[in-house]
């Protein structure tokens, strides 16, 4: 009989059935299409073998106007700077105590504790202490006067660092009366708690002893002096109390029994309550043990629990920073690597600077300072929805007088700022359910807002990225575009995805583009893991879908460096360069949905396949790949016959000569092709293979 070509649709589909499939690949992993055909992806290298600490969650790139190359790298636990290979601790500083530290050790153990009155420290917080003397013995002032990594936090007052030393009886000292310590700011987590919403935090109705009062007048949805029957307990600013379905933020009372509050806090509310309605406090410093959790509310969560994510933005050769909900800083580049990044409120003419913000970006087009989610100008309470920017061309001031352009607006639906997207038109401003055009507009208004899409989702603050003016994202169950208008993206492999992901720590999913292979890939950790271990990839060129598995928690395009780049496991690493795991070998396969011969109800007899293949770029001098048979009976049924056979490139010259042909005994209803790569130096890219396949009977 003639020989059967196999002529697949590029992509991979995983949201129908196998059998409904055919013609198609069902299954794959790091693969790409290009021009409708499969391909091994690019390998990855080291790009050095240096590390830094924490877990990267974003990257930045930009050139000074001396030409040196710069990487800004966030983790949780630091800021770096990498420039030639070395990882530069740029990490703001939060305090000073001078003069004010004490030590002390214990014998036969590493662990030091420290003593500091107001050190506002938290567990995993860097502190870098200087004139200690030595304890006595073996834990001398070298030993203490350095950086050390905040091991716990006993209370206020003191905490425990761990010694490179161990303490011996000598060790009676307690560093002597003229000990500082700088710390840096604050470490973030690594990992998602859920946020605030629904099923984040505890379940389970209130505590039997939760604070309570009721209010003592009829409030509407916009009052903040809230008039309550015994303020006692629920003062403190920062206390959070709850009304029906409406959390309120406690900033202080003005007087007997009235609480000034700010409304529709984390993500509830604001609405009207009659008098005499029961107000419980939800969350606060005064009887935190018993905090009322009501049944399907979740418990707050604080911004200190938030997965550590920065941004980052070059202003001119400089930078500026924010970890989200956290402060903004500023790093000057000649001031050297070796200097940390200051608050912009301690610059020269600092002018109400913001105090916090969820992220920072510096409009290209007409060079204003922007921080979303900022606190309001004058006070330092944070407004999840505001926008706030600086006067055009400055980095300091921001506020807003008849001669200058700082400003600020507010999103309107949503509950939450969660990514804005510069594109060449417009700011793209995502809230967790609507979805704003930011553009520049000139005086008075400076920029004008929006709406463009509402009731949509995001996964989370890094999930939405650019390609010219096409703004791609992943939504909570599905995926989007924006180019002119709002659109859900067809996509072939929705439940693989979805199905088969952990929603708990989904705000570590990242989108990157590799532009050379006109790809969109979104990183993300599966049900079963509290990492990214996983990517699927859009190719926008060609409109087909594919995944596989990957462990990278930040990306970085090409551009200034001429290979794309990402982080994982503490290191930076070059991709797109040869097809090996980082000199190992990276395992790449794609399969076919099962192949029947007419409809199915006959048996095949499966003899040779004859390969099309190409090796093109490999290094190695004879790539190989395996070609797999595979066959069964019926739809619902494992492939019980399977066969492996091996093609390998012989030659190049004077064209390019691989194994001709491929012998197997194989018999089924159905069968499937797979190709897979487990060898060093090898590149391939599939066409169309031939089979030699014939009608064998009915049983």
């Amino acid at each position: 009989m003639p020989f059967t070509s196999l002529k697949f649709k590029p992509g991979i589909v995983s949201d129908i059935t196998a059998s409904s499939n055919e013609g198609g690949y069902v299954d794959g992993d790091k693969v790409r299409f290009r021009l409708g055909f499969p391909e091994k992806i690019g390998g990855w290298v080291k790009a050095n073998l240096n590390t830094y600490l924490g877990t990267a969650r974003s990257l930045h790139n930009w050139v000074a106007l001396d030409s040196s190359d710069y990487l800004g790298i966030g983790t949780h636990l630091k800021y770096y700077i990498e420039e030639g290979g070395t990882f530069n601790d740029i990490t703001p500083n939060r305090a000073t105590t001078t003069n004010g530290i004490l030590f002390s050790a214990t014998n036969g153990s590493a662990t030091i504790t420290v003593t500091d009155s107001s050190h506002g420290a938290v567990e995993g917080d860097f502190v870098t202490i200087s004139g200690s003397a030595s304890l006595g013995g073996t834990i001398t002032a070298a030993v203490l006067n350095k950086e050390h990594q905040i091991a716990t936090v006993t209370n206020a007052s003191t905490y425990t660092i761990t010694a490179s030393a161990t303490a011996n009886g000598s060790d009676t000292g307690n560093g002597g009366a003229g000990v500082d310590g700088v710390y840096q700011v604050n470490t973030g987590t690594n990992s998602g708690t859920g946020g605030t919403g629904w099923g984040a935090g505890l379940w389970g109705g209130m505590t039997t002893t939760a604070l309570q009062t009721q209010l003592n007048e009829a409030l509407d949805n916009s009052e903040t002096a809230v008039d309550v029957d015994d303020e006692t307990g629920i003062t403190t600013a920062g206390d959070i109390i709850l009304v029906e379905e409406e959390l309120m933020l406690v900033a202080g009372d003005s007087d007997d029994n009235t609480l000034n509050v700010t409304r529709g806090h984390s993500g509830t509310t604001a609405v009207a309550h009659d008098d005499d309605t029961l107000v419980r406090l939800a969350f606060g410093n005064a009887n935190a043990s018993d905090d009322f959790v009501a049944w399907g509310q979740a418990a707050v969560v604080t911004v200190s629990n938030e997965l550590r994510i920065w941004t980052h933005d070059n202003f001119g050769e400089d930078l500026l920073i924010n970890a989200r909900n956290g402060g903004i800083y500023y790093w000057d580049k000649s001031d050297g690597l070796t200097t940390r990044a200051v608050e912009i409120s301690t610059e020269s003419g600092a002018s109400n600077t913001p105090t916090v913000a969820k992220q920072i970006l510096v409009s290209d087009q007409d060079r204003h300072v922007i921080a979303f989610g900022a606190n309001t100008l004058g006070t330092t309470v944070q407004d999840p929805l505001l926008i706030r920017f600086s006067s055009q061309e400055s980095l300091v001031d921001w506020t807003p007088t008849a001669t200058n352009t700082a400003g600020d607006l507010r999103l309107g639906g949503g509950s939450t700022f969660m990514q804005a997207v510069e594109t060449k038109q417009a700011i793209l401003v995502f809230t967790d359910k609507t979805l704003h055009a930011m553009k520049f507009i000139g005086p008075p208004f400076t920029f004008g807002l929006q709406e463009l899409s509402k009731n949509i989702t995001i996964m989370s603050s890094r999930s939405a990225t650019a390609v010219d003016d096409a703004v791609f994202w992943m939504g909570i169950d599905s995926f989007y575009i924006y180019a002119g208008q709002t659109q859900q993206l067809p996509c072939t492999v929705k439940e693989k995805v979805f199905l088969d992901f952990n929603f708990e720590q989904r705000d570590k999913v990242h989108a990157g583009v590799n532009t050379e292979f006109s790809e969109i890939t979104w990183f993300y950790p599966t049900a079963s893991s509290s990492e990214i271990d996983a990517y699927v990839s859009y190719n926008y060129a060609e409109k087909v879908w594919y995944y596989g598995t990957l462990s990278r928690t930040a990306w970085l395009d090409r551009g200034i460096r001429t290979l794309p780049q990402a982080t994982g496991g503490g290191f930076l690493y070059n991709h797109e360069t040869g097809f090996d795991d980082d000199g190992s070998a990276m395992t790449s396969f794609i399969e076919s949905a099962p192949i029947d011969v007419g409809d199915g109800d006959k048996f095949s007899f499966i003899k040779r396949v004859l390969p099309d293949i190409t090796f093109n770029g490999s290094t190695s001098v004879n790539p190989t790949v395996n070609f797999t048979i595979k066959a069964k009976d019926f739809p619902g049924a494992t492939y019980d016959q399977s066969s492996s056979q091996a093609t390998s490139r012989s030659s190049t010259d004077p064209i390019e000569q691989f194994t001709n042909k491929l012998d197997y005994r194989i018999r089924g209803r159905a069968f499937a092709l797979r190709i897979d790569s487990t060898a060093v130096g090898t590149k391939y890219k599939l066409g169309t293979p031939k089979v030699d396949v014939r009608q064998d009977g009915r049983r």
